[in-house]
């Protein structure tokens, strides 16, 4: 167990695998599933949402633990976070953003809602169209930040683009202030996805 939980593939294969039984368990109890639009939109959900929380809990990761607590750390220190714990950060970050928006996308279309949700609902009478919509195009946007703000700017403070001392300084704090912009949005985001799904 131990050499199974030191390396982190071993343990996500192994979580995929056990997520696999799972569901193999769920289909044969259940007589089996049609392999219909339902199923397909429940897949897309599934990977919609951990993706989705890849994406957030690194947005949370930067804002409540790295950002804070950057001036702590002895100078020394910094460059093993601007040059190794960032870059890998950031990595899985942009890449989760993008998924998190291609999934959901994927998810409206199939599930039938991508043209009523982008209009916000206005063409099919509000309520759940309008929240997920609000949370699409919260995400959307938040997506764009991540890809075209915070990446080109964080490739400069971290020293991955070559830049003056100056202009490395603007774009760590322009960086950082789209970060706070995500994070701001990111509960109205997550609230219309959950009222959406929950109380329409």
């Amino acid at each position: 167990m131990g050499n199974l939980l030191t390396s982190l593939p071993k343990t996500i294969h192994a979580s995929l695998g056990l997520a696999v039984v799972l569901f193999l368990g769920l289909f044969f109890m259940n007589g089996g599933f049609d392999f219909d639009t339902i199923f397909w939109a429940w897949l897309f959900r599934l990977i919609h949402v951990v993706v989705a929380i890849m994406w957030i809990g690194l947005l949370w990761y930067f804002n409540f633990v790295q950002i804070p607590n950057m001036p702590k750390i002895p100078d020394e220190q910094k460059p093993a976070i601007g040059k190794v714990i960032a870059p890998a950060a950031l990595f899985y970050f942009r890449w989760a953003a993008l998924l998190t928006v291609v999934s959901g996308l994927i998810l409206a279309t199939i599930s039938g809602y991508v043209h009523d949700a982008m209009t916000l609902g206005f063409t099919s009478g509000g309520g759940k169209n309008t929240a997920i919509g609000i949370g699409m195009w919260l995400g959307l946007y938040m997506a764009f930040n991540v890809w075209f703000i915070i990446w080109p700017n964080q490739k400069k403070a971290l020293g991955i683009v070559e830049c003056d001392p100056e202009q490395k300084a603007k774009s760590a704090k322009t960086a950082m202030l789209f970060s706070r912009t995500n994070t701001l949005l990111s509960l109205p985001m997550l609230l219309s996805m959950v009222a959406a799904q929950n109380l329409y």
